[in-house]
């Protein structure tokens, strides 16, 4: 397959699937390219946000990554220039309606390949999701996003993982193997007819954490007629961003990297070999997201006296009411319960938390010493930061 059949496939069925009309009712959010996730991971939460961000979102599909950076900056009152690259002018268009409907300003749409995105920078940020696994050499992207990088700047991507998704390439073989050749259209409709008839033993069909194939054509094709796709296990991905000149500096969620839950000290092991172990003995990644920047320039520290936290996917009346009561914070996430050690002295800290208010600020309210704070509030971040609910950065302040 050639990557002319990726291009005619997402010209067929732009992807994900979307609606330009349901911006007016819903912001699709996630990770990456949240600019206070962004900032936590890639600036220490330090990023001087008066300054305008310019930003290029390559291979931005439909526009899930554009339409949250774009929106979430405009919200805040910060200044942008973006950059939208991708190949498919179905996805464009309806990339381009969505921002019309939100009126976002300073998009610049781009129809091209991701691999001349130095033509188009430098930039301070770059989101490339779902996009590196899929071009016929992966590391030919990954060595074009860094070339498009400003010394400071860094990437937030997502790439494909296998052991979350047993049994999606051997039918990807399979079609493949079948239908060569037709045109888009009749391939997804044979496609169709032939996984219905599928055993229910098969891996992919016991598989309940993939769902793309039931929501939607665009779903369907992509997660199982895609013509080159290609998963990265979290080492290969560190190879890759190394072989870029590239460092990884964070994931949305670090404790799912963190093997020590299910097998106790790992004293003595590499980083890399820690977090492959917690990926094997998991074995539900179906994706990799990660902030990377280039190799060798230094991040501020996160959680100085100045740092500004802001919580995600809580209140913080509610969280603050939660650790009073209980003494703990229980995290579920990815079929996995994580239960955190938080003195309810801790919740008048948590209380304080509006992404407006430093640590100094919040300590100074809640009228506590340094000694009473620095282990109440190593508690918090601990269990919030760990798990992604928990961010420092300077989005809303000034």
């Amino acid at each position: 397959m050639t990557q002319s059949d990726v291009q005619a496939q997402y010209e067929a069925y732009p992807y994900p699937e979307r609606k330009p009309t349901d911006e007016r009712k819903r912001l699709i959010s996630g990770s990456p390219s949240l600019p206070v996730e962004m900032d936590h991971w890639l600036w220490g939460g330090a990023r001087d946000w008066s300054q305008p961000l310019h930003a290029l979102i390559a291979g931005g599909g439909t526009g899930d990554g554009l339409m949250q950076l774009a929106q979430t900056l405009k919200d805040a009152g910060r200044p942008y220039n973006i950059t939208y690259l991708d190949m498919s002018t179905a996805a464009r268009r309806i990339a381009e309606k969505r921002a019309a409907i939100r009126k976002l300003k300073n998009i610049t749409f781009v129809t091209g390949s991701l691999l001349d995105a130095g033509q188009y920078g430098p930039f301070d940020y770059i989101d490339c999701c779902g996009v590196l696994h899929h071009l016929p050499d992966p590391q030919a992207g990954f060595n074009a996003l860094a070339h498009a990088l400003k010394p400071q700047g860094g990437i937030g991507l997502m790439v494909y993982a296998p052991h979350g998704r047993s049994g999606v390439y051997p039918l990807q073989a399979a079609f493949n193997q079948l239908l060569q050749g037709v045109e888009p259209r009749k391939r997804l409709k044979r496609a169709k007819a032939i996984f219905e008839g599928l055993p229910d033993a098969h891996p992919f069909k016991r598989n309940t954490r993939l769902v793309d194939h039931k929501q939607g054509d665009a779903g369907f094709y992509d997660l199982l007629l895609h013509s080159s796709d290609r998963p990265y296990t979290i080492t290969e991905l560190m190879g890759a961003l190394d072989g870029a000149g590239l460092e990884h500096v964070g994931s949305p969620e670090p404790m799912l990297y963190d093997p020590t839950t299910l097998v106790g000290d790992v004293t003595g092991m590499a980083q890399t070999a820690q977090m492959q172990l917690a990926e094997n003995l998991r074995g539900t990644f179906k994706t990799h997201v990660a902030y990377a920047r280039l190799r060798g320039q230094v991040v501020a520290p996160k959680g100085d006296a100045h740092a500004i936290p802001h919580l995600r996917m809580v209140a913080a009346a509610d969280l603050a009411a939660h650790v009073s009561k209980r003494g703990q914070i229980t995290i579920d996430t990815a079929a996995e319960a994580f239960t955190f050690p938080v003195d309810p002295q801790a919740a008048p800290l948590i209380a304080h938390i509006n992404g407006r208010n430093s640590l100094e600020a919040i300590q100074q309210t809640a009228e506590q010493d340094t000694t009473t704070f620095a282990p109440l509030w190593t508690q918090i971040e601990t269990a919030l930061c760990g798990a992604g609910m928990m961010h420092y950065s300077g989005l809303l302040s000034g």
